[in-house]
């Protein structure tokens, strides 16, 4: 048997352990104390954001902006319920709405900051600087008794001083091609529309092309508008072109859309938790275009209600969409309007096409990743391979005719077409880059004004251009800056060049109407939007 004998040392080994133990921990806390204050238990009375806001203005160790608080979390906040849930600020609010409601107060004219002076490219008809004698080719010199030119000013710093409330005054010192001295105008400001429909025309006898950029408010009586002057001159069919449009408002959009169809059919629904499903359904009130054959162009950028009215055409087999699949945004969002004029736009509901597809894309990857989607696409050969594109199968639906169309991510077309890269070349890189065809279509336009005045159509501009050489012009222009022009790269580029050049130009002297007329003359969409209208091809059950 072993003996065991109580040393000192045993004895007092453990107590001196235990002790070194307790001091630690006692230090450490101490430690711990001289970085941070007494630790306090907050009983939630209310809702922790609020909560953390008011501790942080009430205990922070500086002086801290509430308001500036609410401004940083709110868009934070936000941002994590999806992409489209945004917080706007007043200022951010106002530029947003004038956009959708489809006016804004200023003076009424188009400008350029070229050469270091702001040049008046169009005078707007029936605005305040018409009224007051302002021209195209005007160079604002003065704004009040704000020095304006050679001073580096941009566009924002512009807009800014020539934007105001209606019937606020606004002093202009301009400099007149022709004129000995600078002539001052005192104009009032007003409302000015703006034009959604950025442009119409006929491309033949019977074939109208109209081009919607954005829904705002006045749309849809634009739009009419568009129609009746085409169908007067014999439109039987219409080419709706909805390409880098990103939506704007649903009603303006399914008002459009009524047009198209007899009453009783299913244009759109909506649903969300807080939103009991609406159907919107077509409806007796318009007719306008109820025997119009129709195509409708969409591509990646085509979005929101654009895609409503896309997914509507199709589920009905109303007509054919062609282009590429767009951009899958199918979340609505109502605005919230506070005091100082900030603006939530939230996400109350999803929308989907009469056949029951949701056509929003995922979004629960993060924004970076939603973001990168249409980059993604491309990288995947999307752009130039209709078999490139991702079709979920448990996402199938039928159309009337039992056509299948998917859901999950855009309106995938009915004929698809490749993004065109026909003409491109390092020559046509370079031009466009430096934007060479718009700068000198203003130089061009700016001294022949008083020829080019008196053009009315398109026909008439094109003889003005080759009586002028206006194209070798340019070409010498181009020269000047020391961009190599060779054989092969002007062989494959050259006439989409020369091209752009006339587009600018007539955009001037004719308006947009003009310049989509000659813009589309090669572009691969509108050829076969063209070709299914003139061989008379109807949709078929795959």
């Amino acid at each position: 048997m072993s003996k065991y004998s109580n040393t000192k040392f045993s004895i007092v080994l453990p107590i001196v352990i235990s002790f070194s133990i307790v001091i630690g921990i006692l230090i450490a806390e101490i430690l711990n104390r001289g970085n941070s204050t007494q630790s306090i238990l907050i009983t939630q009375s209310k809702d922790k954001l609020n909560i953390v806001v008011d501790y942080v203005a009430n205990e922070y160790v500086d002086e801290v902006d509430r308001d500036l608080l609410a401004e940083i979390a709110i868009p934070k906040f936000l941002e994590s319920l999806d992409p489209h849930t945004v917080y706007f600020t007043a200022d951010e609010a106002k530029a947003v709405e004038e956009e959708l409601q489809g006016e804004f107060d200023g003076i009424g004219v188009q400008f350029n900051i070229f050469k270091d002076t702001i040049l008046v490219v169009n005078v707007i008809e029936g605005g305040p600087s018409e009224k007051y004698g302002l021209e195209d080719g005007d160079r604002i010199v003065m704004v009040d008794d704000s020095v304006v030119a050679g001073i580096g000013i941009t566009n924002d710093q512009v807009m800014s001083m020539l934007k105001g409330p209606s019937n606020s005054q606004v002093d202009l010192t301009v400099y007149r091609r022709g004129e000995d001295e600078l002539l001052e105008f005192t104009i009032l400001r007003g409302s000015i529309p703006l034009r959604s429909i950025d442009g119409f025309y006929l491309i033949d006898d019977e074939i109208g092309y109209v081009k919607i950029s954005t829904f705002s408010r006045n749309t849809h009586n634009q739009f009419i508008d568009a129609v009746f002057k085409m169908r007067k001159k014999g439109m039987t069919s219409i080419i709706i072109d909805l390409r880098n449009n990103s939506g704007g408002y649903l009603n303006t959009a399914t008002d459009v859309i009524d047009e198209f169809f007899e009453s009783g059919y299913t244009i759109v629904y909506t649903e969300g938790r807080a939103r009991p499903k609406n159907v919107i359904s077509s409806t007796k009130k318009r007719s306008a275009c109820l025997d119009l054959d129709v195509v409708v162009l969409i591509d990646e950028f085509s979005a929101s209600a654009s895609e409503i009215l896309a997914g509507a055409i199709q589920d009905n087999d109303r007509g054919f969409i062609v282009g590429r699949r767009s951009y899958g945004k199918g979340l609505v969002q109502e605005s919230t309007t506070f005091d100082d004029g900030s603006i939530i736009r939230m996400t109350t509901a999803r929308y989907y096409t009469p056949s029951g597809r949701c056509i929003q894309k995922a979004y629960d990857q993060g924004l970076d990743e939603y973001y990168s989607d249409i980059y993604n696409r491309y990288m995947h050969g999307e752009f130039l391979q209709e078999d490139s594109i991702q079709k979920i199968d448990s996402l199938i639906y039928y159309t009337e005719m039992g056509r299948p169309v998917y859901g999950g991510g855009g309106i995938m077309p009915d004929v698809f077409v490749p993004i065109d890269t026909t003409g491109y070349s390092e020559l046509y890189a370079n031009i466009s880059r430096a934007n060479l065809e718009y700068y000198f279509a203003i130089e061009y336009v700016d001294s022949h004004r008083d020829e080019l005045d008196k053009i009315e159509t398109l026909d008439e501009l094109r003889e003005h251009i080759t009586a002028n050489n206006t194209i070798g012009k340019f070409w010498q222009y181009v020269a000047l800056t020391g961009i190599s022009i060779s054989d092969v790269d002007m062989a494959e580029s050259g006439k989409f060049i020369e091209n752009s050049v006339i587009a600018y130009i007539a955009r001037q002297v004719l308006g947009d109407n003009g310049f989509y007329e000659v813009a589309n003359t090669y572009d691969v969409v509108m050829d076969s939007a063209l070709n299914i209208l003139r061989t008379g091809r109807k949709l078929e059950k795959n």
